[in-house]
């Protein structure tokens, strides 16, 4: 019966699309106007997805996660988390002001008003602890907090909290220590503690306060606990990492949103059971990439709205028949939505990302004489602006009218024709007849062997700035042609990328993004709060379940097809594999991260294994290899000097290019070469844009491709190679780098080039920059303060006293789809 409900909602979906991309009959001219006013004003995002927010908006703070409407609806509560200023803001529901915005050190997504609306709680993330403020005059007075326990490292951390004021309780759930906490709202003292094997995400009472319900963020369930008794008397499983709840009145109906899946369960609460699924993907059976995180009833509780935070879009569904409910229509909304209320006629949205990626008008200048603003251990030290590609994102609040049903059919036209991912693109990509990329999933390509290597957290202009050939700035070129003269031959030998985008911004989603195509919420909501200063721990290589994707990574798409690979330091540390895939599938003798082994050495292992490897006969299809030096050690005393580190990651890569193309599978063989982020350094066009590269037999020689490409991008070039099916909607829906390629191979060999400086250079000279390195943990990619490192390796290379330029954020503004370019296929 499941599968049945999943089916038909998923049909009646596409039913829809299809009638909202070819009827237009019987629209109003109201509809009409506004879907070509929204349409004209659309804004491309660098991973190719596009938005067009309607409605009104309210700035918030970064990354807005979670909202609470107080009992009256006369109040809306936001809780501002990532990685540069994080606050609570009170906002007037009806005039939609802002009333005040309480700037706190850290919190995360618990937040609740207690039923007289006098009092407002709030997690307080790592710190472990609950904040409290009475609200007084319309404004957030902080009151006495609840203490859980001691701050990080001690693993707390507090996230969804709800309230029952009639006995003066607060509950608490937490993410690090999988627990239920119990605190009396007087006097601020924790009564009980109750683990319920998880991470929870967040909690809710019963209408009767019996019953507390517990979404397993770290699981697949929701945790019944009995509160007088304070134990767990039901598991109800739903699928991967439930995120948000959200009762019915009457508390007979539970929905739960699956953040780690496409879908919201609908679960009889006396039964225990889900009584029907619903698909909240734009598209029935789609790979994961939805992400639903935020759920929300009208006042009637007819329509369900969802809000879908990698679709960038509300999924609006008729309830108004539990178990038999049905697809309405789609709302667009800002960047990443993160949850969605509704008070009347009324729906308020958080917009996690924004409306776009924002450019900074004074920069990239290098003579700028304003230091750059950061934030460290200590966010309220440092209140400013923040230029860092992580502290870009300044989230909205979409305020808009519920639409009438032709305004809905416009909206989710207008969704549709945003979504670059189809059904028929998961079978069938771009490309030419002949060309080595197929464009058909299970195609033969003349190409059998795929060899693919990350690296660590470069610009496009920080390398390659100074190629004439490409869209460079050679002022904000720190490693030129001297530093890194492989690179600069790859690029200029076979093809120059000048318009590609990483689809994450730091490494915490980079190697999600680098191996699966996606990154899931949990990563998503996390990695804010170790890069900002405000503990964490680096969870996002394989080491936590909770943050690998539903379907796991390449290795684990490639076991299930029957295609063999190995990986060389990635998702493989301390000679270990982080998952198990890649039992028996790892080279034990390649070190995995650490800034102090050379990548030469590290390319020298991979020499000797990979020639056996040949020798035997046994190659495998793919290869994954991590050369990761390029990141640099800062101005750490006794560590290579960055200029040293970058050279001797570029020699690395140029070795293994020249070992690969004199071996016997090189025309057989392609070189895929990506940095898994760009978050340390500016660039002119966007901070996303890096390099990436490509070399092999039958790639392009001499060749520059303008074309807009991702890392999806080059996963889904990957997969067709290998005949694997798209991960994600993201790769899925991306356009794969047939251009790249010719239909003849050239079996050319390619000659590495000895770098131009010295590659045993050492820091050593004391100054601020090397003080400030030596603190800096480097046994871990990212453990420490990027903006600040990005500004050290730019002194150290530039000058002690240059002003290192703000990274530069594109809108990729362009004019509305003309409707016959919607793909009315599907």
């Amino acid at each position: 019966m499941k599968n049945q409900l999943i089916l038909f909602v998923g049909l009646s979906l596409i039913v829809l699309a299809g009638c909202q991309r070819t009827s237009r009959s019987g629209e109003s001219a109201e509809a009409a106007g506004l879907y070509k006013s929204l349409a004209a004003k659309r804004i491309d995002l660098p991973n190719g997805w596009s938005l067009t927010p309607p409605g009104r908006s309210l700035d918030l703070d970064d990354l807005p996660l979670t909202m609470a409407v107080s009992s009256s609806k006369k109040y809306i509560a936001v809780t501002n988390n990532g990685q540069s200023t994080q606050s609570i803001t009170l906002i007037d529901a009806s005039t939609h002001q802002i009333l005040d915005t309480a700037r706190v050190g850290k919190a995360y997504v618990g937040l609740a008003f207690s039923e007289d609306e006098s009092r407002l709680f709030a997690s307080g993330g790592n710190d472990n602890k609950v904040l409290t403020y009475r609200i007084d005059k319309q404004q957030l007075v902080a009151d006495e907090s609840i203490v859980l326990g001691k701050p990080w490292p001690v693993k707390i951390s507090p996230t969804g909290l709800c309230v029952d004021s009639s006995k003066d309780r607060l509950y608490v759930v937490t993410k690090e220590d999988s627990s239920l906490y119990v605190a009396d709202t007087k006097t601020h003292q924790v009564l009980k503690r109750l683990p319920i094997g998880a991470a929870a995400y967040t909690c809710l009472l019963a209408p009767d306060k019996q019953e507390l319900y517990v979404s397993l963020w770290g699981g697949a369930g929701v945790a019944v606990v009995n509160v007088n008794t304070m134990q767990v008397v039901a598991t109800i499983a739903t699928n991967k990492n439930p995120n948000d709840l959200l009762l019915t009145r009457d508390g007979k109906y539970l929905y739960v949103a699956n953040g780690n899946d496409n879908t919201v369960a609908l679960i009889d609460v006396a039964r225990r059971q889900v009584i029907e699924t619903l698909t909240a993907s734009l598209f029935p059976d789609a790979p994961v990439g939805t992400t639903p995180n935020g759920l929300a009833l009208s006042d009637d509780e007819a329509t369900l709205y969802i809000a879908n935070a990698d679709n960038n879009c509300l999924a609006v569904f008729d309830v108004s028949r539990k178990g038999h409910s049905l697809s309405s229509g789609f709302i667009p909304t800002g960047w990443y939505p993160t949850a969605v209320k509704v008070i009347g006629s009324t729906l308020f949205v958080t917009n996690g990302k924004g409306f776009s990626s924002k450019a900074n008008p004074k920069g990239p200048n290098p003579v700028r004489t304003r230091t750059p603003q950061y934030v460290g251990a200590n966010p309220q030290a440092n209140p400013g602006p923040v230029q860092y590609i992580a502290g870009l994102f300044k989230g909205t609040l979409s305020i808009i009218d519920v639409p009438e049903p032709d305004m809905l059919a416009a909206y989710s036209r207008l969704v549709y024709a945003n979504t670059p991912y189809t059904k028929r693109k998961e079978r069938q990509s771009e490309g030419e007849q002949g060309n080595p990329i197929p464009t058909q999933v299970g195609s033969r390509s003349p190409i059998k062997y795929v060899f693919y290597i990350i690296k660590e957290n470069r610009t496009y202009d920080q390398i390659l700035g100074d190629m004439t050939e490409g869209n460079g700035d050679a002022s904000l070129c720190l490693f030129p042609q001297k530093v890194t003269p492989n690179q600069h031959a790859l690029a200029k030998e076979f093809v120059l990328l000048d318009n590609f985008y990483v689809d994450a911004e730091v490494s915490a989603d980079g190697h999600n993004w680098s191996a699966a195509a996606y990154t899931n919420d949990y990563v998503e909501k996390n990695w804010v709060t170790s890069y900002g200063g405000r503990g964490g721990t680096y969870d996002y290589e394989g080491q936590k379940e909770i943050a690998h994707p539903r379907d796991g990574f390449i290795w684990d798409h490639c076991l299930r097809a029957g295609i063999s690979f190995r990986s060389y330091g990635w998702f493989a540390d301390d000679e270990k594999p982080n998952i198990k895939a890649l039992e028996g599938r790892f080279c034990p003798t390649f070190k995995g991260y650490n800034l102090g082994y050379m990548d030469t050495k590290r390319e020298a292992a991979w020499e000797a294994d990979f020639d056996a490897l040949v020798a035997a006969g046994n190659v495998p299809r793919l290869s994954t290899v991590r050369f990761g030096n390029d990141h640099t050690s800062g101005a750490r005393i006794g560590l290579p000097t960055p200029d040293a580190a970058v050279a001797d990651n570029d020699l690395a890569v140029g070795r293994f290019v020249e070992h690969l193309s004199k071996s016997p599978i090189w025309k057989e063989s392609v070189v895929f070469i990506l940095e898994d982020d760009a978050q340390n350094g500016p660039d002119h066009v966007d901070a996303h844009r890096s390099i990436a590269f490509v070399a092999g037999g039958f790639v392009k020689r001499g060749y520059v491709d303008h074309t807009m490409y991702s890392t999806s991008g080059l996963l889904r070039t990957i997969e067709l190679i290998l005949g694997l099916k798209p991960m994600s909607q993201y790769d899925a829906a991306a356009t794969p780098m047939w251009r790249c390629f010719d239909k003849k191979a050239n079996p050319a060999s390619f000659t590495a080039k000895e770098a131009g400086i010295d590659l045993n250079q050492k820091n050593v000279a004391i100054n601020n920059n090397s003080k400030r390195s030596s603190l800096f943990n480097l046994t871990r990619p990212d453990e420490i303060d990027d903006l600040i490192f990005s500004e050290i390796v730019w002194q150290t290379v530039r000058g002690h006293h240059s002003v290192m330029p703000a990274p530069r954020r594109g809108a990729f503004v362009r004019a509305g789809k003309p409707d016959e370019e919607e793909d009315d296929d599907d």
